[in-house]
């Protein structure tokens, strides 16, 4: 009791660990590609990007995409994600904060909306897994909210000393500043990923241009507070 800051971090993965921006849009494309739609830019895709993602398809599309649709593009996606996510990295300074936090006594895990058995692998690949008390990718279908898993997430932190109000989510999109709040929590949400600036300040949470400065933002935060005051 007294402490001030945060002293767990929940990390997001796509557009926030890692650098896929590139991946990212090239696979939104060539989903688009598969119903005969003209290509997005990264500034309309972060302009008009939300979750669930048949959402984001239905601003696109004028009309939500059937179930058959959404099944092929989410294929197709997934199978072009795959091939060129080999080309990306983990954004800049991502792999000292990491190891910062963590030599400051601090704990964090990740928690990311990408498929588990694919997680994993590439976290390892990237050696970082050490800094994380947990790496938890999606078990099941894709492109809904990670409010229910960020709840789940915490839960099984519990017996790891985690507190929810002493917890920051640091993310690149809306969704993760609501499962934030979902699961008692506060967020930080990051532009260097799937949002532009003016959505994510549109959620009522701290915005800031880097990682580092997320971490300073964490670490600036009072505890025992609810997710958004």
């Amino acid at each position: 009791m007294g402490k001030r800051g945060a002293s767990h971090i929940v990390w997001d993965w796509n557009g926030t660990l890692f650098h896929d921006n590139d991946a990212i849009i090239g696979a939104t494309n060539a989903a688009f590609a598969d119903l005969g739609m003209e290509p997005i830019t990264l500034e309309r895709y972060r302009a008009l990007y939300c979750v669930p993602v048949p959402k984001f398809y239905e601003r696109l599309l004028g009309r939500m995409p059937t179930d058959a649709e959404w099944q092929v593009m989410d294929d197709t996606f997934h199978r072009y994600y795959t091939e060129h996510r080999v080309r990306c990295s983990l954004t800049e300074g991502a792999g000292l904060l990491l190891a910062e936090w963590r030599s400051a006594g601090h704990s964090q895990s990740l928690l990311s909306m990408y498929g588990h058995e694919e997680l994993v692998p590439l976290v390892r690949g990237f050696g970082i897994e050490e800094h994380f008390i947990r790496v938890q990718g999606r078990v099941g279908p894709s492109g809904g909210s990670k409010a229910d898993h960020m709840v789940r997430h915490l839960e099984a932190l519990a017996r790891h000393g985690v507190e929810p109000g002493r917890t920051v989510v640091i993310g690149d999109a809306a969704d993760d500043a609501v499962a934030a709040r979902h699961a008692g929590a506060r967020a930080v949400l990051y532009t260097g990923g799937s949002h532009s600036r003016a959505s994510l300040e549109a959620v009522g949470v701290p915005v800031v241009d880097t990682l580092a400065e997320a971490v300073a933002v964490a670490k600036d935060f009072g505890s025992g507070a609810a997710a958004f005051g």
